[in-house]
């Protein structure tokens, strides 16, 4: 018997794993401004 709980979605994961990565750069991209910014002011 194989799993039927794995079906192949590719587009779907590789889209998640895109919104994810955009997700995560824009919030390192985002720190590390407000902490030159912070650097900057002190």
């Amino acid at each position: 018997m194989e799993p039927a709980s794995s079906p192949p979605q590719e587009p779907a994961l590789k889209g998640t794993f895109a919104a994810v990565l955009l997700l995560g750069g824009f919030l390192a991209a985002s720190w590390v401004l407000v902490f030159l910014l912070f650097l900057y002011r002190n």
